[in-house]
């Protein structure tokens, strides 16, 4: 099961594909990573995907990453009286924690922690940001606001509040015991829904001790205010567009994406370009010329992985969109202008041992024509530090440990394989000839590229450079 590529496929698992032909296929279409999304499904229908998952590993022996994402709170208005009401622009409209059902001038919203956060002037967005509310007066307990978007509004329908953060946990009690449930199941990385401050992604790496990776997902502006901070205290980061683009104005996302996607590749972490990339694919078997062109940006800019939410788990064409998505990948990595891009892209090293082989690396197989370079990690660290240069190669990741080899499954440019480990030079020199050859990334006559860390077995010490020449 050798792709073709390194920029790598998330799919979301639904109804549309939740049997074993329905994961077999989109994991033969291409897709690496499957994401287990806990704000629809029950306990039980996720765990019977992860037991399917784990099957197809078995059955192809490449280990494939699941990804369990946390609902996260969810901010809503409550119901009304006689159904769905007008709301019109320039009229005034109250919110408040009364529970009665509400009226085309009122509406329950039980959420004290909004009305603690608001001030005069703030907005409200309603309905995925259909409706905009501006507060003119609030308490502890109610906000008067002046309808500035008018438009129909329903029961349950959600509420954000851009610039404001509010005094909430990223983690709700539900998110609490899907975690220790997946954490049980033995899933690989966790998203964290509804970071807002660097404190929301040190909570649940408390909670997770290690168990699994935390990949925050940056779908509040106030996070942005916080970036640098957040990357340093996550595995990886998932840019949720659909989110980002409710509580800023549409025209800011494009480059807010390219700066979180710089940022991530600077520090070595894994970046997952999120939402609506194929979503006309939910419902046609062929996406749009400008969603095509949307995930082509993404891979351009050098994200880690791409990622299909509606498109695999409830349209109407889930092998395809991950099939289409495969293509735009292999077409733009293809592109001799790519690797131009990629290269001007490049940040710069840090001052550090493993950095400097990491950077020989790249050079090396520029150079050498390298077709192949062999790491061995056993926490990921020696993967990650080299996938973060971007060589043209692939880098062909061995490790002793099944998490490690799954969590890699997500970074950029990383074939996956779980091994045992090694003890001495001449072994890890025999192990990465015949692991390259056998997984058809080199044969007699080309060079392959080792990195690994010496004493063997130790975390973080990248330190030692190989090249070999593979013999017939």
């Amino acid at each position: 099961m050798r792709r073709e590529r390194h920029v790598k496929i998330l799919a979301t698992l639904g109804p549309s594909s939740s049997d074993l032909p329905s994961i077999q296929a989109l994991f033969e279409a291409g897709a690496d990573v499957f994401r287990l999304n806990f704000s629809h499904g029950t306990q039980q229908q996720h765990k019977e995907r992860v037991e399917l998952i784990r099957r197809i590993e078995q059955e192809h022996g490449r280990p494939i990453a699941i990804l369990l994402d946390l609902q996260g709170p969810k901010l809503r208005v409550g119901s009304f009286a006689n159904g769905p009401v007008m709301l019109e622009s320039g009229a005034g409209f109250r919110l408040d924690l009364d529970s009665t059902p509400g009226s085309s001038a009122r509406a329950p919203l039980p959420h004290p922690e909004i009305f603690a956060a608001l001030k005069p002037g703030a907005d409200l967005l309603l309905d995925d940001g259909k409706l905009r509310l501006r507060v003119e007066e609030c308490g502890p307990d109610f906000a008067r606001t002046c309808v500035v978007n008018g438009g129909p509004l329903s029961d349950r329908k959600g509420v954000n509040v851009p610039g404001v953060i509010l005094p909430l946990s990223a983690l709700t009690p539900k998110d609490r015991q899907d975690l220790d449930f997946g954490l049980e199941l033995g899933i690989d990385w966790l998203a964290l829904s509804f970071v807002q401050r660097p404190e929301d992604v040190a909570e649940v790496r408390n909670l997770a001790r290690g168990r699994a990776a935390i990949m925050s997902k940056l779908e509040k502006p106030a996070a942005l205010q916080c970036l640098e901070e957040i990357v340093a205290l996550s595995d990886g980061i998932m840019v949720a567009r659909g989110d980002l683009g409710v509580e800023l104005p549409a025209e800011q996302v494009p480059r807010i994406q390219k700066r979180i996607v710089r940022c991530c590749r600077s520090a070595g972490i894994p970046v997952v370009i999120a939402t609506q990339m194929l979503e006309s694919m939910i419902a046609a078997p062929i996406p749009t010329r400008a969603e095509a062109s949307d995930v082509a940006t993404a891979v351009y800019d050098g994200a880690d992985a791409v990622m299909l939410s509606a498109e695999s788990a409830s349209g109407r064409y889930p092998v395809e969109a991950v099939s289409m998505m495969n293509r735009i990948i292999i077409q733009v990595e293809g592109d001799p202008y790519y690797r131009t891009v990629i290269d001007a892209s490049h940040s710069e090293p840090q001052h550090t041992i493993a950095d400097a082989i990491s950077c020989a690396l790249r050079e090396t197989t520029r150079l050498l024509h390298v077709t192949a370079i062999v790491t061995f990690t056993r926490s990921g660290f020696t993967s990650l530090r080299a996938a973060r240069e971007r060589p043209a190669a692939t880098i062909v990741s061995l490790t002793p440990s099944a998490g490690t080899a799954r969590r890699l499954a997500l970074v950029w440019g990383v074939h996956s394989v779980q091994t045992e480990g090694i003890h001495d030079i001449t072994e890890m020199i025999a192990k990465a000839l015949a692991t390259a050859r056998s997984e058809q990334f080199a044969k007699p006559g080309d060079c392959i590229a080792i990195a690994a860390g010496l004493p063997f077995g130790s975390a973080r010490t990248t330190n030692l450079l190989h090249v070999v020449e593979v013999q017939a």
